[in-house]
Order: structure tokens, then sequence, then C-alpha cells
């Protein structure tokens, strides 16, 4: 047989493995587990790290103020160098709307390690504190939660027994460029780190969704949370990462009613959300980030390229790369009605697999030319540049 056939035959053979043998990241059942309210509600205070979120605070900070929760809560926003007025802005919101009590403060600039909005966490986590609570919501200042989130939350964190339950928002989907890439990214974050396999005992797979992460209060103090993690650009996953070490448990999945409202309606606006991380992914190894680049030409750009070899004279190696593709486009299936997006977008997938590999690989072009980290503007050290204080 031709290279052509046998490079078809492997895609086919990775997809054949992917479809049954990973965790069935392609299903989207994963949501909140059963669970019972408890005889008493525990305390929680909800972390809301902000950087110039003017925009939108109007959209989202209300849902928090208005959680309908039985026990005590308070919201902690803290203002991370703003220049657009978010402060004021959210204190603003509070005054109008009412509803669980909100404290807005400042933290100052991040001495030098800490990276994203890592610093911002911290300063919230200790001023939540002070309060004693059992619980901490940890969540962005995009995301719109329903009136019962948080009880739901704490429900199935004390019924499963978990240190972390963590849903991962139902982000914007509206532009073209959203209808491409949103499900995708998600449906690639599945692919690495498969629900299912999160929130199993005994298992070393975990992550977290950084949108909204209910975390145990002493589990946070145990795992050094998040000084321990100060590094970290993917900073979510390194939660969860270091929550296991500690001996905790994780449950990650789909968020029925808790959404993004941020807006990512151009080409360049995602490219950047998916190139700031990427290549932390790959633990910023030129050699990992080859066997990826490879990898993703293996699983999602060899089956049409087989296809149209096929069209070319090889019947074998189009038979092989169209069974690849049909199996892929039946994985993307869930992720899109998920998404309340139309079928025809599943065999799109090869291309916005291509945009990926492009974006992963900006990335690394911009870690070697020393750009490093960032977080709204601001610009950080490349972690392997930092010395570990400790």
């Amino acid at each position: 047989m031709s290279a052509v056939v046998w490079t078809a035959a492997g895609s086919l053979a990775a997809w054949l493995w992917l479809l049954l043998c990973q965790g069935f990241f392609w299903r989207t059942d994963v949501r909140l587990p059963p669970s019972r309210d408890p005889g008493a509600w525990p305390s929680v205070c909800v972390v809301v790290p902000a950087r110039d979120e003017a925009a939108v605070l109007p959209a989202s900070l209300p849902s928090l103020l208005a959680q309908e929760y039985p026990g005590r809560a308070e919201v902690f926003l803290v203002d991370d160098g703003s220049t657009d007025g978010t402060g004021e802005l959210a204190r603003e919101l509070a005054r109008r709307t009412g509803g669980l009590p909100l404290t807005v403060d400042s933290p100052g600039e991040p001495p030098a390690g800490w990276t994203g909005k890592l610093w911002a966490v911290r300063h919230g986590i200790g001023l939540a504190r002070a309060r004693g609570p059992e619980y901490l919501l940890l969540t962005d200042a995009d995301i719109a939660h329903a009136p019962d989130g948080l009880r739901r939350l704490v429900a199935a964190a004390r019924t499963g027994g978990y240190d972390v339950v963590s849903q991962m928002a139902r982000l914007r989907v509206e532009s073209l460029w959203e209808r491409l890439v949103v499900p995708a990214f998600v449906y690639f974050f599945a692919q690495l780190y498969p629900f299912r396999r999160i929130g199993k005992d005994g298992t070393r797979t975990a992550a977290a969704a950084g949108g909204c992460v209910l975390l145990r209060a002493d589990t946070a103090a145990r795992a050094r949370i998040p000084d321990a993690i100060r590094h970290a650009v993917i900073d979510d996953v390194a939660l969860a990462r270091a929550v296991k070490r500690a001996g905790g448990r994780v449950w990650l999945g789909l968020a029925d009613r808790a959404d993004s409202v941020r807006p990512y309606p151009r080409l360049h606006d995602l490219w950047h959300m998916v190139a700031r991380s990427a290549y932390a992914q790959l633990r910023h190894d030129p050699v990992v980030l080859a066997g990826t680049v490879a990898g993703l030409a293996l699983v999602y750009l060899v089956p049409p390229a087989a296809v149209i070899a096929g069209a070319a004279g090889n019947p074998v190696a189009a038979v092989l790369g169209g069974a690849a593709w049909l199996v892929m486009t039946g994985t993307y299936l869930p992720m899109l009605r998920y998404y309340r997006q139309p079928p025809w977008l599943a065999p799109l997938l090869p291309f916005t697999a291509f945009l990926y590999l492009l974006m992963t690989v900006d990335s690394a072009v911009r870690h070697h030319r020393g750009r490093g980290a960032a977080w709204k503007g601001r610009t950080y050290a490349r972690p392997d540049a930092v010395p570990d204080e400790g």
C-alpha cells in the first residue's frame, strides 16, 4: 500500500481510539451530578477578579448579587488596576439592584512571579477568609449565573463530597467566527481532559473551568491556592491539579445555566484567546509542540486530504479518509447541539483544527520572542524565567 493509504489508515485508527477509549469525551451529558439540599447551608464567599470589565459587568454582576442562596453569601470584586471605571460601576450596580453584600477592593500591582488574574484572586481570597466561609466561588467577571446557580453548586459539592465543583460556562456563539471556533474550543478541551475521568476517584486527570469554580476553603488552604500556582498561565487546570495532589476530589462538567457574556466577534479576538496559553499547555517544550502539530495534522487534516487523494485516483485512501472524517463529524455533533448550532458546521472541523494548529504555533513564537503571558493588557515575565520563591 502507498504512504497515503497507510497515513489515512493511521488517521482512522486514531479516530476509532478517540471514539471509544478517550473517556467518551465527545458526549455532552456531563452536567451537575444529582444532589440534595444539605440540612444547614454553608457560608460562601464569591471572589470575582476584574480588570477593565465595565462593558460586561451590567450583564453579569447583577446575576451574582441576585443569587437565591439559603445560607450566608457575600461577593468580593477585586478591581485589578482597571482604567474604565470597573470598581465604580460595580458599586453603582450593587446600589441599584441590591441583593448579596458586595465589597470592592484593589490589590495593587502584582509582585514578580504572579501571572494572569491570580494576584487578584489571592487578594480576594484573603478578604474572604476574614469571614470564615466554608466555600469559595471563584468566577470571572463575564459570567452570568442563574438565580439558583450557587445553591445547586453547593448542593452538588456537599452531596458528592467534592472539594471542587466546576462548570464550563456556555460561551457566546453569535458571530461567524464564534460559530466556527468556540464549540471546537470546548470540544478540544474535553478531548484533552475528558470530564468523566476528572470526576472519577483514582484518576490523575484534573481540570477545572475558571469561569465557575466552587472550592472548599480548607482545601484551598491545604493546597496553598493560589500561591502554589502563581506561575500558572492556565490557572484553572493548575488549580484542579493542586487540589488533587492535596488529596481532594474534583468534578467538572458543562453548564446548563451559566453563560459567558463576553463577545469574541473577530477572528483576532479568538486567536488571542487561544494563543495566549496554547504553548503553556505544551509546557513550553518544542518537542511536544512538534508532536502536537504532527498529531493535529494526522487526526484532523489527513482525512479530507485522503478524500482529495481519492478523487485523484486512490479510492482506498478515499474510503479510509472518508471513514475517519465521518467519525470526526459524528463526535463533533453533540457539541454543536449543546451550542445550538446547525449540524452542517460539523464537517468543517478540519478547517477549524487547522486554525488551532496555527494559533498554537503562533503561541510558541510569541513565547520565544519573550512576550510572556498576558492578562487584560498586562504582560508578565515568562514562567520559566521567574525564580521560584518557595
